[in-house]
């Protein structure tokens, strides 16, 4: 019965797109070309990407879906069609996932046929031994993993904390907020929950008491899960980002999308597309993540309040604490200081801007070239910091 009424589940899933699964599949087909751009200024013999989860590609109201979305980048750039070996796995819309890719990308396309295949995560043997392989000096094939699992099972932590550590891997993790909150309180759900919080489980079912609302529950399950994935890595900085998504019918948060990379530029680069994604704004120096709300796609009686505002003044008083008094290029600045912060490269540009105006900081350019702007962060901008 509960087969029947996950199969049936599934069905009505890609029946329609909702605008928070087209924002998500976006988000990672905005990132992997990039990401790929990122690794070719090194020479590669073969990028990947792998999705494990894949589905059949195609809503039924003839939507794109991230697997169609990711190929059609790849076979539009010239460089990735020669370079990225495309890797779907569904255990059950794998053949319609295939027919969809080669119908519209045939023999050819790439330089590396895709491949298929049909394997059950979780319970597949070459699955867990492919993310549990010890890492290397030298990794022939970065890859870019997109984890997307009907709710959470099959995540293991430590299997995909394994995987991050070898050179160039990064990893997007999709994960049903709402069932983990729920399963932690229900002992049926143990074993699963130990495998998303391998160190932490305990902990959590005891500090969730103490939390005086459901937003801070679920920050404390967001922060212990990347915590969790950070002492997995054996060594070196891992950055991580969030994402979260609205219920398009009510106030509460449904899913997190979160990113990992051991690499600046990949942390960079993911906060720069979540903010183009996020249509609500929230304050990052309280919340810390990204953010989109389908119902705001419709509300036009009710506009977004504004919180730019809030998010500049927070900046600009970090900045301000660490720089005052110095002379540095904006670009060196941004470098140095976003490392540590979940705001974007738009952030610092329109912050510094703003700084400009309010006389706590002099910019000047030094290669004698005109710009309608006070500030780039480039390292042609010179800021001088009272």
């Amino acid at each position: 019965m509960l087969i029947k009424e996950f199969f049936a589940m599934t069905e009505e899933f890609f029946r329609t797109q909702t605008a928070s699964s087209r924002i998500k599949a976006n988000i990672v087909a905005e990132y992997f070309p990039k990401y790929c751009r990122i690794l070719l200024t090194k020479p590669q013999k073969e990028i990947r990407y792998l999705d494990l989860f894949s589905g059949p590609g195609i809503y039924q109201d003839h939507s794109h879906s991230t697997p169609m979305l990711i190929a059609r980048a790849c076979a539009e750039d010239s460089a990735l069609s020669k370079k990225v070996r495309l890797l779907f796995n569904d255990n059950r819309y794998i053949s319609e996932l295939r027919e969809n890719i080669l119908s519209h990308f045939p023999g050819g396309t790439f330089e590396y046929d895709p491949v298929f295949g049909n394997r059950t995560v979780g319970e597949d043997d070459k699955i867990h031994q492919y993310l549990n392989r010890e890492p290397g000096d030298r990794n022939p094939h970065p890859t870019l993993l997109f984890f997307d699992p009907w709710g959470y099972k099959g995540i293991d932590t430590l299997a995909l904390a394994k995987f991050l550590g070898h050179w160039g891997n990064e990893l997007f993790l999709f994960v049903n907020i709402k069932r983990i909150h729920a399963a932690i309180e229900n002992n049926k759900f143990d074993d699963l929950m130990k495998a998303l919080f391998p160190t932490t489980i305990g902990k959590i079912k005891v500090d969730r008491r103490y939390k005086a609302n459901v937003h801070e529950r679920l920050s404390l399950i967001m922060d212990n899960l990347a915590n969790e994935f950070q002492e997995a890595i054996p060594k070196g900085k891992l950055y991580h980002c969030a994402f979260k998504f609205q219920e398009e019918d009510s106030a509460a948060t449904s899913h997190f999308i979160i990113h990992f990379t051991k690499h600046s530029k990949g942390y960079e680069l993911v906060k720069q597309i979540f903010y183009d994604f996020d249509n609500i704004g929230a304050t990052l120096e309280r919340d810390g993540v990204y953010a989109f709300d389908a119902k705001k796609m419709y509300d036009a009686q009710n506009p977004l309040f504004d919180f730019s505002e809030f998010n500049i003044s927070a900046l600009s008083r970090q900045i301000l604490s660490t720089y005052k008094g110095r002379k540095i290029s904006a670009r060196k600045l941004f470098e140095e200081h976003q490392v540590s912060t979940k705001f974007c490269g738009s952030h610092y540009a329109l912050t510094l801007r703003k700084m400009v105006e309010e006389g706590l900081v002099s910019a000047r350019f030094v290669n004698d070239k005109p710009h309608r702007v006070s500030v780039l962060l480039t390292p042609d901008c010179w800021l001088d910091f009272k």
